[in-house]
């Protein structure tokens, strides 16, 4: 792998949604890791995988309600865990679920959860994390057998975990995700997460009690019916990785396949929906 990095700073106005919208769409090209910073984004792609016009198809410089600005340079030796760590403040959640780094000073929280990322880690996602961590906080899991699909650094099986489900999988389709969702399990001393590198098509013949998904929109809707097919009778189905408008697109796809709408919370546009088999 090469060690000459691209590296991209953004400038964003509105931070929020603009950052979350940036990160989706630049995940779409050879970008393998992004850090928010105080004024939007620092994006990186390897030198091998670049050329002047990766940013061509990024549809957000085309809209009126985002300003943003950048600069790019050429990174020798980038050194992620410091750049991570100039960035990324602990989540926590309603005074009970806290999820931080070994640098970050232990506080007195029912659920601690330590992570620390491979180099794909972005914090890009705390919204869509911050409310699937409070649909966890209230739903009893106790002995619930449990998928959480797309796992990233595995912080929502760890908490699914700590509040009794078990056994749990955990499946990524990105190989630093499933990495290092094995690190941060063993990390938190979890006995009954499985980890797996791949896709819905994983799912064939399995079940279970509960399934926790934050992933995107159009996986969401693609994958569904693999989600239904394995969800037990009264089971439990958690989304997020969608905005507001999503919500129609979302909703119909999942009541036509039997499931009942249960939940919603939302955050700076971004949403996450609970449903009942």
């Amino acid at each position: 792998m090469s060690n000459i990095y691209m590296g991209y700073h953004f400038t964003i106005e509105p931070k929020e949604p603009g950052t979350e919208i940036l990160i989706a769409e630049l995940g779409e090209t050879a970008f393998e890791s992004f850090i928010e910073t105080e004024e939007g984004l620092s994006a990186y792609v390897q030198k091998e995988f670049w050329d002047e016009s990766i940013l061509a198809g990024i549809q957000i410089f085309g809209s009126h309600e985002f300003k943003i600005e950048y600069t790019f340079e050429e990174i020798a030796q980038v050194n992620w865990n410091e750049e991570w760590e100039k960035n990324f403040e602990p989540i926590d959640v309603d005074n009970t679920c806290r999820v931080r780094a070994p640098f970050h000073e232990k506080t007195n929280v029912k659920y601690d959860i330590v992570i620390e990322p491979k180099m794909s880690f972005g914090t890009g996602h705390h919204e869509t994390t911050f409310m699937m961590i409070q649909h966890l906080l209230e739903t009893d899991v106790e002995n619930k057998k449990s998928l959480d699909m797309g796992c990233g650094t595995a912080i929502l099986a760890i908490l699914a975990e700590m509040k009794g489900a078990q056994p749990i999988d955990a499946i990524d389709i990105d190989n630093w995700c499933y990495l290092n969702s094995i690190e941060n399990a063993e990390r938190n001393n979890c006995k009954h997460i499985s980890v797996y590198e791949g896709d819905a098509s994983l799912l064939a013949g399995k079940s279970y009690d509960l399934i926790i998904a934050n992933i995107n929109r159009n996986i969401l809707l693609n994958d569904m019916q693999a989600y239904v097919d394995c969800l037990n009778k009264e089971g439990i189905l958690l989304l997020s990785g969608f905005y507001e408008e999503d919500i129609p697109a979302i909703d119909a796809c999942c009541t036509q396949k039997g499931l009942t709408f249960v939940k919603k919370f939302s955050r700076n546009n971004w949403v996450s929906l609970k449903y009942l088999n």
